[in-house]
């Protein structure tokens, strides 16, 4: 076998490890979480067109506001 040669030892090949498994709580928190984003991403992207328009207006003002 040449230095060059690579090859897998045993079964697991060249998988990364695995991460450490979150706790239940904290897994579901995180699960909950998510699923709150993408409600939210979903909802935000089914507005009309005017509704975002007036959204990004008034964010706009709001930072002129607080510039001045």
């Amino acid at each position: 076998m040449a230095l060059t040669d690579v090859r897998p030892v045993g079964s697991l090949g060249f998988m990364a490890p695995s991460p450490p498994r979150l706790d239940p709580d904290r897994r579901r928190r995180r699960l909950e979480l998510l699923a709150a984003l993408a409600d939210a991403k979903a909802r935000e992207s089914a507005q009309p067109q005017r509704l975002r328009g007036a959204r990004l207006r008034e964010l706009i003002a709001s930072r002129r506001r607080l510039a001045n």
